[in-house]
């Protein structure tokens, strides 16, 4: 399928958080892609016809294993990937229950708090979501 290289890729995904099962904070999950080498939120394209929101979920369980609870929608992120135009919806969402395997897509997760998950962000661009998740949490924007 050829697609124009004007046409906007839709994706979705998540600032997949849990609380600490040491401390009770925060703890943020960002996934490892062996292919770029970098630290993101688990995110991806959408199916034909898919739902921001589904899509979003249905990435998170694909890349962490996690099934996860969403909550408020944060920021759109506009960019380019690769020279096209790319527009990703996020959501907030609390981790519900985990079980992570490595694959090619995704060979690892981490849980951080939250300034050390912003500080592991590959892309800049990223990194504004940490504060927003909590404000939406309701917690000292320490981690944005």
């Amino acid at each position: 399928m050829n697609i124009p290289k004007d046409t906007t890729v839709r994706a979705a995904g998540c600032v997949l958080w849990r609380r600490s099962p040491a401390t009770g904070e925060p703890e943020l999950c960002l996934v490892h892609r062996p292919k770029y080498d970098d630290w993101s939120w688990p995110k991806g394209k959408l199916k034909r016809g898919e739902d921001a929101l589904t899509g979003a979920l249905r990435e998170v369980a694909e890349e962490t294993g996690c099934r996860a609870l969403p909550g408020p929608e944060l920021s759109t992120q506009r960019y380019l990937a690769g020279g096209r135009p790319k527009q990703v919806r996020y959501w907030a969402a609390e981790a519900v229950s985990c079980a992570f395997s490595p694959t090619d897509e995704v060979d690892r997760v981490l849980w951080l708090a939250p300034a050390v998950a912003r500080d592991r962000l590959t892309q800049p661009h990223d990194r504004p979501l940490v504060g927003e998740l909590l404000a939406v949490l309701h917690l000292p924007r320490t981690g944005g």
